[in-house]
């Protein structure tokens, strides 16, 4: 769980920081959510790579609605939503072995909150 999540909320991640980056030029948003990416990590990822069983995941496949992509904000919106919830699946598991970087994903996930009413309330006007 710790691995998808981590993939996940790095995922979401970049796909946000990549469309301010290099749609809208915005060097001040890229670079907050690249920090925030990078604040994204573990010591653990050789363990965690050796326990990756990518291929027999049984929610692998594509589900409709993650197909279902109308505009930019879309797009945005559904990274902003990934990226979240998988900060806070990683905020509950580290609660278990890790308080410190549990308060890391916490504080990542409020800072996705602010993030994402910043880029897409800009993005409506």
């Amino acid at each position: 769980m710790i691995d998808a999540n981590l993939n996940r909320l790095k995922e979401g991640i970049r796909v946000v920081e990549d469309i301010m980056r290099y749609r809208d030029n915005n060097k001040e948003l890229s670079t907050k959510l690249k920090e925030l990416r990078h604040k994204a990590r573990i010591d653990e990822t050789q363990v965690l790579l050796q326990h990756r069983d990518s291929i027999n995941d049984v929610l692998r496949a594509t589900i409709k609605s993650e197909l279902n992509r109308t505009d930019v904000t879309s797009i945005i919106t559904a990274n902003f939503k990934r990226a979240q919830e998988s900060s806070r699946v990683l905020e509950e598991l580290f609660k278990l072995q890790n308080a410190e970087q549990s308060e890391n994903f916490k504080y990542i996930r409020y800072e996705l909150y602010t993030l994402e009413k910043e880029i897409v309330l800009n993005e409506s006007r």
